[in-house]
């Protein structure tokens, strides 16, 4: 034969020791939480839910990476929910190179530029390696040496053919 245990799903038997244990926190200058009080929103589609605390605070949103190049490095503070292209355009303003001329790393991988950087586990204080596409640096450099005479370009434009 099972004995079968029933289950309390409350904190107390007594109401009164609850309310009294209440009073004194909320005398004492608890917050709500500590005070049994729960405080409801209404969501757009009609639900009523307990409300969410808010784990971040306003500044929390707000990280610094260190973008590194190969001769130098940048922290960057930018908002934690941006993009590497967002990214790509503040570096952008402090490097001189165009967003497309840019190649980021993050944990040893070529990010896109709509990839989101709270997605891709980017937190506070991390690094981020900065590269000029091979591609576009050997163009500058074609048409530098074109320029100055040394070799001769057929057409300016250059197509990547992939096999």
């Amino acid at each position: 034969m099972i004995k079968l245990r029933c289950k309390k799903f409350f904190r107390s038997n007594s109401k009164v020791a609850s309310n009294n244990a209440a009073a004194t926190v909320a005398g004492l200058g608890g917050d709500a939480k500590l005070s049994g009080e729960i405080k409801w929103e209404l969501r757009p589609g009609g639900m009523l839910v307990q409300k969410r605390e808010s784990v971040e605070k306003d500044g929390e949103s707000i990280i610094t990476l260190r973008v590194s190049t190969v001769t130098q490095w940048h922290d960057i503070s930018i908002q934690a929910t941006s993009s590497f292209g967002e990214l790509k355009m503040l570096l952008a303003m402090v490097t001189g190179l165009e967003p497309k001329e840019q190649r980021l790393l993050y944990r040893g991988k070529e990010r896109e530029d709509y990839e989101y950087l709270h997605m891709v586990g980017v937190k506070d204080k991390d690094k981020v390696l900065l590269f000029e596409d091979p591609a576009i640096k050997e163009r500058k450099l074609l048409n530098l040496a074109a320029t100055n005479g040394r070799v001769q370009v057929i057409g300016s434009t250059y197509h990547t053919i992939c096999v």
